[in-house]
Order: structure tokens, then C-alpha cells, then sequence
């Protein structure tokens, strides 16, 4: 069959689209290969549902198509690419007269799944700071995985803290977070302990004026890198078959914690995640968890008693 007999939408429009983004928005070759490739992924759908015109996309369309490309087990990543894409050539049309709606508005991708990280058990975190040292750096690792442990802290605000930042009276440590957000956050009793031992060695190695808590031999703030490379080392010399990293303890107190206690929002404001559904997340709550914590806590949620 002749292809210019095949019912299916314009081409040159997806011609003018491209070109207009080379030209004007002088987008790179990269994305013009992905848009083209999007693009010519809805004319073969356009021709299979013999749609003639780009006018003639509803919403209800976008939506069959965004279903032929999850069926096709295509990535949520990729898929709101492609409406994406979709989208800005609407845009495109409506610009140029030949489109009365954008017909993808309205449609979304699928969310994409966020990759949980990986945890230690509470086994595996108490092997991994069973540490028995008098050595100073040793003392200094052993304090900061315990207080990452302890606090669920991110890597770069342990980084960042300074002597001010830490009462070991009150057992607490004062945390900014990220957008600036400051918390305080309680320190458990083995965390003290390793503080207390890290920072009377500490005085011996710290520059005179250095306000970070943790230092390096050479007496200066210690990087997030050494961090994270001396608590790989460690993992291997305690013999834990698994890459420890610090994001690994986080999840790892948080997980713990709410194992325990039930209470997400308590764990919420530990991390210090602004929205519940970060904790949700992170901590691989699963529904009903949630749904019980929800009825239980919520006072639309609870039945009235007879």
C-alpha cells in the first residue's frame, strides 16, 4: 500500500515542531531525537486508531496510548517523557492554529517508583559498631556511625556539625536540614558514650580554632567523603557482606524506630522530612500499616461507639 494512502496525522507538523525547537529553542540533538522518536510513537497510534488530523485527539486518546506504552512495560520515566513531549508539540499546535486543545493536559504518567535503599537489620548494626578501640580515628568513626544511628542524620548535616551543635547534658543535637530547616533531635545513650570517649581524644587533634565536631589528622572538618570511605572500610573489617554507606544508617534508624514504636509521625519529625509521604517511603511502610496508624490516630477516621 502507497503510504501516502494510510490514514495518520501530518508529519510536516512534526517536521515545524522539531525544526521551531532546533531554531528557537536551539534544544540539543539529543532531545530532538528523543521528541522525534516520541512523536513518531503517537502517529503509529494515530494510524491504528485512523486518526487523520492532530485536531481530532481527545484526552481519552492520550490515555489509550499511555496504556499501549505501559502494557509495552515501558519505563514511568520514559512515559512521562513521551507525554511530556506530547504536550509541548500541543503547545506547538495551538501556537499555529491547527489544534483547538491540548488533548495530553490533563494526562499523567504513572508515578515513578522511588528504589528503596537498603538497610542493616538490628543485627547487623550492632556487629557493624561492636567497635573496641582506644585509637583516636577509630574512637572518631565509631562515635559518628553511632550517632548517625542514634539520630538518623543525614551525611551532610553530621558533616556539618559543630561543637555548639551538641549537648550531651540534654542529650540532644541540633540539626539544620535541608532548605535550612533546623531540628533537634535526641541522642541515645551508646551515642553518648562514643562522644564523650571521640571528644576528650579529639582535643589532641583538632586545630585550635576548628568548630567541626568530627576532624580529620590534620585537625580540620572531616569530609563527607572520608566519611563515607571510612565506614566502607569499617563494614569490611566487621565482617558484613554488604556496602554500608551513611544514607544505609538513616534508613536503617528510621525502619528500627518505627518497627518499634508504630508512630510515622514521631519518625517524620526525626528525619525531618517536611511531607509524610518522604517517610512513608523511605521507611517501606506498607498500606495497611498506614491505614491502621490512620485509624487510630485520625479523629474523622475513628467510629463513633454506640
Amino acid at each position: 500500500m502507497n503510504d501516502d494512502n494510510v490514514i495518520k496525522p501530518d508529519g510536516q507538523a512534526i517536521d515545524l515542531f522539531l525544526a521551531y525547537l532546533r531554531d528557537q529553542r536551539q534544544v540539543s540533538a539529543h532531545t530532538l531525537d528523543n521528541y522525534q522518536r516520541d512523536l513518531n510513537k503517537l502517529q503509529c497510534f494515530c494510524q491504528q486508531q485512523q486518526i487523520s488530523e492532530w485536531a481530532e485527539l481527545r484526552d481519552h486518546h492520550i490515555r489509550s496510548f499511555a496504556a499501549t506504552l505501559r502494557h509495552k512495560r515501558l519505563a514511568s520515566r520514559s512515559m512521562q517523557r513521551n507525554l511530556s513531549a506530547i504536550r509541548s508539540f500541543y503547545r506547538f499546535l495551538l501556537r499555529e492554529g491547527k489544534a483547538q486543545i491540548n488533548p495530553a493536559a490533563s494526562v499523567s504518567a504513572p508515578k515513578q517508583k522511588h528504589p528503596l535503599p537498603d538497610l542493616l537489620d538490628v543485627d547487623q548494626a550492632f556487629k557493624l559498631l561492636d567497635i573496641k578501640t582506644n585509637d583516636p580515628l577509630s574512637l572518631r568513626d565509631w562515635a559518628i556511625m553511632e550517632l548517625m544511628y542514634s539520630s538518623g542524620l543525614r551525611l551532610s548535616e553530621l558533616s556539618n556539625l559543630d561543637l555548639p551543635h551538641i549537648d550531651l547534658r540534654d542529650q540532644t543535637v541540633r540539626v539544620t536540614g535541608k532548605g535550612d530547616k533546623t531540628r533537634i533531635v535526641p541522642i541515645g545513650r551508646f551515642a553518648i558514650d562514643a562522644l564523650q570517649q571521640w571528644l576528650k581524644s579529639r582535643i589532641s587533634i583538632a586545630q585550635h580554632e576548628e568548630q567541626a565536631i568530627f576532624v580529620n589528622k590534620k585537625g580540620t572538618r572531616l569530609s563527607q567523603r572520608s566519611i563515607q570511605n571510612r565506614m566502607r572500610q569499617w563494614a569490611i573489617k566487621q565482617g558484613l557482606d554488604k556496602h554500608v554507606h551513611p544514607h544505609m544508617l538513616r534508613h536503617s534508624f528510621a525502619s528500627h524506630l518505627l518497627e518499634s514504636s508504630g508512630d510515622l509521625r514521631a519518625v517524620q519529625e526525626l528525619l525531618g522530612h517536611s511531607d509524610i509521604s518522604s517517610t512513608q517511603i523511605y521507611t517501606h511502610v506498607d498500606f495497611q500499616h498506614l491505614a491502621s496508624v490512620y485509624d487510630k490516630a485520625h479523629p474523622r477516621a475513628r467510629k463513633k461507639k454506640d
